[in-house]
């Protein structure tokens, strides 16, 4: 790999007359993150120009938000996101969900410095001052990155827990939904695989069909979220990217989203459930969905 020889290629493929998209595409998609960050040095340095300035101009639509995407480095590519859910028209709220339900501790922290780098007031002050009731105390919550980590799991203490999800939410008449958010977005994984299992016996039922009759909208789909992601981070966004292609129209923000995060984390595993799931693969899917240069890019992030 040279830096040097990436930044001169991808000068050229923008040089003059018409602009060279498959080499753009040939060129970034064989690198991997902190590789396009070593180029974008490079360029300026050797070149004395901006490189994502270049690629604005010279490209456009979903394809241009693929590219910026990736010559983004990861942790600023949320921040971005998050922020985007919430400053832009209307909150996106599957946005900030997806995020915050899915990162590890580590990457929220991470999030978090850079939030209050970039835009001089924290992640927490944006959600409270954008979201409301429950569903904005699970995201606060959730923001603060502050789940237990450990694989210890107290088998007393699952029971307990099992018991408090029953009886705060089956069991009454109405729901205490503070009780589904204590226990599911600070308890370790372990513990909570423990803990739905001891809920089926308890409830004759699944956690997630618990949320689904109890909770509704927003709150519904945080805590869902949060359960699947407990249990199979790489299906939770699989049906992500399910949701976001079928049916009338794209939901581009999303497929854009999880192709560029997770392309280098777990795409190969996202498309082993893809297709365990649905019985057809990501690839083909995206093909027969989008168009252009934007199906060409997100193919090749898919890989395979």
């Amino acid at each position: 790999f040279s830096a040097e020889q990436e930044a001169q290629a991808l000068r050229k493929a923008m040089k003059g007359f018409g602009t060279d998209e498959d080499a753009i595409i040939e060129i970034l998609t064989k690198l991997n993150v902190s590789q396009r960050q070593q180029v974008l040095i490079t360029y300026k340095s050797t070149i004395g120009r901006d490189l994502i300035n270049d690629l604005k101009s010279e490209l456009s639509g979903n394809f241009e938000r693929v590219i910026i995407g990736m010559m983004t480095p990861t942790t600023l590519y949320d921040v971005h996101e998050l922020r985007r859910a919430m400053k832009g028209a209307g909150t996106d709220e599957g946005c900030l969900i997806e995020i915050l339900a899915s990162r590890t501790n580590e990457e929220i922290r991470r999030i978090n410095e850079n939030y209050k780098h970039q835009y001089g007031c924290t992640l927490e002050e944006d959600i409270v001052s954008d979201t409301s009731s429950v569903f904005r105390r699970v995201l606060v919550s959730l923001a603060t990155g502050n789940r237990d980590e450990r694989m210890y799991v107290d088998e007393a203490l699952a029971h307990q827990d099992a018991q408090c999800l029953y009886e705060a939410g089956e069991k009454k008449w109405g729901t205490d939904e503070v009780q589904f958010l204590t226990i599911l977005c600070t308890r370790n994984r372990s513990h909570l695989l423990r803990v739905f299992d001891a809920y089926r016996g308890i409830a004759n039922k699944d956690i997630t069909e618990s949320i689904k009759s109890e909770m509704s909208g927003d709150l519904e789909d945080a805590l869902l979220a949060v359960v699947k992601c407990m249990r199979n981070k790489p299906a939770y966004f699989a049906e992500r990217l399910y949701k976001s292609m079928k049916g009338l129209g794209t939901d581009d923000n999303t497929l854009i989203r999880v192709m560029v995060s997770r392309s280098e984390i777990d795409m190969l595993d996202i498309r082993r459930e893809f297709l365990t799931m649905y019985g057809k693969s990501l690839h083909s899917f995206i093909k027969g969905d989008c168009s252009g240069d934007y199906r060409k890019v997100l193919l090749r992030l898919c890989g395979g």
